[in-house]
């Protein structure tokens, strides 16, 4: 009877904590907690093992919530607060995530301190949303996304990636792969490289402000990208689409680039395009609008 109730009391006393829709992170948190809002705990990568597939993860006060691997559908919504990660020699962010699990990263703030190698790497899952975040100081890619499923999604809004400048290897704020990617309001300054994107990649930037990127604003090779009222200024090359790209450009300014447009490209007819470049061919086609 007396090894019965000890067997019982030590049951009771183990802690056991159930996943949850919504967890807690603060910078006064302990990952031994549940993740509570009452308990929270420190590290992002501590909230995911006690968070639903499909919940979210908030936090309660501004802190560095440390890097994290992402292997399910989840949101990660820091923008009330600043929550941020910060990370030297390794990744910040890596999605390897389910064929069907959407991902949401919301309101971050993502550091390298100039040797961090991706801010945000996406090698898997269905849908990966990038808002209101803050990416800086990563030498590879601020954002590299490479998935295997062509049927794979990106979408970014109201975003900033900067200073992913690497005297060894050009680095590039932005990079695109494989499957489609829409940028809406993206910032894209002060990297080697703005966006890149290859394979059959197809993507769409709209109201973007590429700019200050050593090498180039956009590079595109055996890809499809709409560039719609952006601006693309004082970059290396401003434009530069290899053979067998469709890069189509409308209702933008490119200007007081060392280059303008090199290789395929494609304007509507209401573009600013030579203004104040060093050098820059006319576009490759102009198609009139409908």
């Amino acid at each position: 009877m007396r090894v019965a109730l000890c067997v019982l009391v030590s049951l009771v006393a183990a802690p056991s904590f159930a996943q949850a829709t919504r967890t807690w992170v603060s910078g006064v948190g302990d990952d031994v907690n549940p993740c509570s809002r009452t308990a929270p705990c420190k590290t992002l990568a501590g909230a995911i093992s006690k968070t639903a597939a499909g919940g979210e993860i908030n936090a309660i006060d501004p802190a560095g919530f440390g890097a994290v691997t992402i292997t399910k559908a989840i949101t990660i919504d820091l923008h009330n607060v600043q929550g941020g990660v910060l990370v030297s020699g390794t990744s910040g962010i890596t999605i390897n995530a389910g064929t069907n699990d959407v991902v949401v990263l919301r309101g971050l703030d993502l550091m390298g301190l100039r040797s961090g190698t991706f801010g945000v790497r996406f090698l898997g899952g269905k849908a990966l949303h990038i808002e209101e975040s803050t990416i800086r100081g990563f030498v590879t890619s601020g954002v590299s996304f490479e998935p295997t499923v062509a049927t794979s999604q990106l979408f970014i809004r109201d975003t900033v990636v900067m200073q992913t400048n690497n005297a060894t290897t050009p680095a590039t704020a932005i990079n695109v792969i494989a499957g489609s990617a829409t940028l809406d309001r993206v910032t894209l300054t002060d990297n080697d490289r703005g966006l890149s994107v290859s394979g059959a990649a197809k993507v769409t930037v709209h109201g973007a402000n590429i700019s200050g990127n050593t090498v180039g604003a956009l590079t595109a090779g055996t890809a499809t990208v709409n560039v719609e009222r952006s601006v693309l200024s004082a970059n290396g090359t401003a434009v530069n689409g290899a053979a067998g790209t469709t890069v189509r450009v409308s209702d933008t300014m490119v200007s007081h680039n060392d280059v303008g447009l090199v290789g395929d490209v494609t304007s509507f007819g209401n573009n600013r395009l030579t203004a104040g470049n060093g050098t820059s061919a006319a576009p490759t086609t102009t198609l009139s609008q409908q």
